[in-house]
């Protein structure tokens, strides 16, 4: 008599009968998974949904498939073997080989149902396979901390990365050797892991790590400002340098040159770029990281902070068929947000929009960007000039350094492109000056210009914790004789939210110069900033105090905060 083949039984029923999940949570799951069209297998979304731990999903998928199932650790590991896959193979597929005995290889699967993979890996390795069921977070942990991993995956492996990990190094790391070796250690790892992980969920654009007088010092910049982090033990230094200079594929070894790189790191599935920079000090290495992360920041120009009517503006200089628009403030004012905004609005498949970036912050759709590289020549003027043969509509340069980057993006606005870019000058007006003391005729800017944005950034006010109060007499009396008059002043006054700060993000301020005849004409006769300011007040310029001012008014900033970033708004 035949015996009775089972199928399978659902995960769900499986989770159920354990006691790990409800009825009315599996429920709610399948029907998020029908919403969907099936496109994410249910225990993600038990996972996503917090229904279900990624261990109690593994756990309850080995027992149905008759595999074992276990938590990872160092120990597990033979790094003789690893090497009997390709690389690529084990980080895209999320596999670890854990050792051979006797002709056997032993290998931690995320899908212990996936026969195809356990074949594919039996043809690879060229070895009888023998499968235990890991969670996949416990896999990308070990695949981190391979020698030589190329992917480095930054998620809540940390949670038990605590000091008493950290002080297992007690002496100072002198040697090179010890310290790519100590770099390489877990604790060290789940440090710098910890580090780059809390700088995202806080919101920060900047690490700093720096070394200070008796430890090793971390901020955080959020919200253009700087906060202290944490402090670990000085003598780890070197390690935590090291393992950021493994990770950016620098020189560990040269300490006394700034070097710079760029890490992609992996959190919760979705990809971070790091641009890392580091820098001699009396004390040691400094290191900055920038973090580049697009789910933080808004591409849609509606997003940006802008008032209607210079936004309005913003929108028609940049559906101009030809010209220049040039958007102005100092680093770390958002100019390449706001361009890749403009970017993103006017991109489809009837133009052909490129860019030339040093670096290329964030990749867009439909967009043909391309990387400087100055070592090998590729500098700014010379791939613009490139670019000019690829019959671009739009072009979008960086940064105009130099009078060779301006010639030729004026030339390129004056044969019937539109062409984006960014200056370091602090108001709008000053973009003509700055152009002209780069050497460019007088004539030629005002006959390519079309506008000139200049912006900062402000803090917001936590709406959370918001509400109103009285400033000092002596600042309401400077904004009377300024005959500026405000109903009501906002703060915060601090909460858990906004990390006790009263603010809670940035948003932006504006001033648009928009080039009409009598400007152009002004730029060719008195190009003076002075000049160029007082004509274009008269014909209706919002400056950028003044456009703080309409933000204190409607409760989003502080006036002391316009008042420090604007500058002197008297003049």
């Amino acid at each position: 008599m035949a015996t009775a083949v089972h199928p399978p039984r659902r995960l769900g029923d499986l989770l159920v009968q354990k006691g790990y999940l409800s009825e009315e949570h599996l429920t709610a799951a399948l029907a998020r998974q029908r919403q969907g069209g099936r496109s994410k297998l249910l225990g993600e979304i038990l996972v996503e949904m917090e229904f279900c731990s990624e261990d109690q999903v593994v756990e309850c998928l080995a027992a149905e498939y008759g595999v074992p199932y276990a938590r990872l650790e160092a120990r597990l590991v033979d790094p003789k073997i690893v090497d009997v896959l390709p690389r690529d193979y084990i980080e895209q597929n999320l596999v670890l080989p854990l050792f051979v005995v006797r002709g056997t290889l032993t290998i931690a699967v995320a899908e212990p149902a996936n026969l195809f993979l356990i074949d594919e890996i039996r043809s690879l390795a060229n070895l009888d396979v023998q499968i235990v069921a890991a969670t996949p977070k416990d896999i990308r942990r070990m695949v981190t901390s391979l020698p030589n991993s190329k992917v480095f995956v930054i998620d809540d492996i940390i949670e038990d990365s605590d000091a008493a990990d950290v002080t297992l190094i007690e002496d100072a790391i002198e040697d090179i050797g010890d310290v790519e070796e100590i770099a390489g250690q877990s604790p060290v790892i789940r440090l710098v892991n910890y580090i780059v992980f809390n700088a995202v969920k806080e919101g920060a654009s900047d690490i700093h790590i720096e070394p200070a007088e008796r430890c090793l010092r971390i901020r955080y910049r959020i919200d253009g400002r700087l906060h202290k982090a944490l402090e670990v033990p000085q003598h780890l230094l070197n390690a935590v340098n090291s393992r950021i200079k493994i990770m950016a594929s620098l020189d560990i070894s040269e300490r006394r040159l700034p070097q710079d790189g760029r890490v992609h790191v992996l959190l919760d599935g979705r990809k971070i770029d790091l641009r890392v920079s580091t820098f001699p000090t009396t004390r040691g290495e400094k290191t900055v990281i920038r973090v580049l992360d697009t789910r933080s920041v808004s591409l849609n120009l509606d997003d940006l902070g802008f008032a209607e009517d210079v936004l309005a503006k913003f929108r028609q200089s940049i559906v101009a068929p030809n010209g220049i628009v040039l958007v102005t403030g100092p680093t770390g004012s958002g100019k390449s947000t706001t361009l890749y905004g403009a970017l993103n609005a006017i991109s489809s498949m009837e133009n052909n929009v490129c860019t030339v970036e040093d670096p290329i912050e964030y990749h867009l759709p439909l967009i043909n960007q391309f990387q400087v590289q100055e070592k090998i020549g590729l500098t700014f003027s010379r791939a613009l000039r490139t670019l000019l043969r690829q019959d671009p509509d739009v072009i979008m340069v960086g940064e105009i350094r130099d009078e060779e980057t301006a010639r030729t993006a004026i030339q390129a606005a004056l044969t019937g492109h539109l062409v984006f870019s960014t200056l370091h000058t602090n108001d709008a007006c000053s973009a003509v000056t700055r152009l002209i003391n780069m050497g460019v005729e007088p004539y030629l800017i005002g006959a390519a210009l079309n506008m000139v944005l200049a912006q900062r950034l402000v803090r917001r006010v936590c709406f959370k914790c918001r509400e109103t109060y009285e400033p000092p007499r002596t600042l309401r009396k400077a904004l009377e004789k300024m005959d500026c008059r405000f109903d009501a002043f906002y703060r915060g006054v601090g909460c858990r939210s906004c990390r006790n700060t009263g603010f809670r993000g940035r948003i932006g301020i504006h001033e648009v110069l928009a080039i009409d005849d009598e400007i152009r004409d002004a730029i060719v006769s008195d190009p003076s900033v002075a000049n160029l300011r007082r004509l274009a007040v008269q014909h209706g310029m919002v400056q950028l105090h003044q456009d703080g001012f309409r933000k204190v008014r409607e409760g989003i900033t502080t006036i002391e905060e316009i008042l420090q970033i604007a500058g002197d708004v008297t003049a």
